[in-house]
């Protein structure tokens, strides 16, 4: 895997795996970062980078919210705490604090900002592609699980409200 500043440029785009189960960012060609369901059945995931790995399982009443974890130490490294109009907070255990927000309905835009309101990434869902700022001021680290997460945070919101669909279908 390369690490994520190497696309500061731009390039990274999102692409499903083989196994249908993850996805894998990529810069050219090249891995970035991938996200995988533990199993078919699990709500919890794995993710990776070249700074790190993580395991993300849901919380909270209605597991609702998400809980970042060292894959190696099992260590909790941050919090996820959704809100009802798309995106959330996630706070890490050092105190820093970054907003997901969604904007859009057919072509939504995804973007993570810092607490002062500053852009750290942009991720176009549709597109399946990743914008960096130029003036990133994080570890390589916390940018790659920023990525990552926020990818989790998007797949996630769409398979919530697939099910819900699908209840509101069954119902009907």
């Amino acid at each position: 895997m390369i690490p994520i500043s190497s696309a500061i440029a731009g390039g990274l785009v999102w692409s499903k795996t083989r196994h249908k189960r993850g996805y894998e960012l990529r810069c050219n060609g090249e891995i970035v970062g991938a996200l995988q369901r533990k199993s078919c059945w699990s709500s919890e995931f794995r993710a990776e980078s070249a700074d790190g790995s993580w395991k993300f399982r849901r919380t909270g009443w209605f597991h609702t919210g998400t809980e970042v974890a060292d894959s190696n130490s099992g260590t909790r490294i941050a919090v996820f705490k959704p809100n009802w109009s798309g995106g959330g907070m996630l706070e890490f255990s050092d105190g820093l604090r970054f907003r997901l927000t969604q904007k859009g309905f057919w072509r939504p835009v995804w973007t993570v900002l810092a607490e002062r309101g500053q852009p750290i990434l942009s991720i176009r869902p549709c597109e399946r592609t990743v914008e960096l700022t130029r003036e990133l001021r994080l570890s390589e680290e916390r940018l790659s699980l920023l990525a990552i997460f926020t990818w989790h945070i998007i797949r996630q919101t769409a398979e919530d409200a697939a099910a819900a669909a699908g209840a509101v279908a069954v119902t009907s």
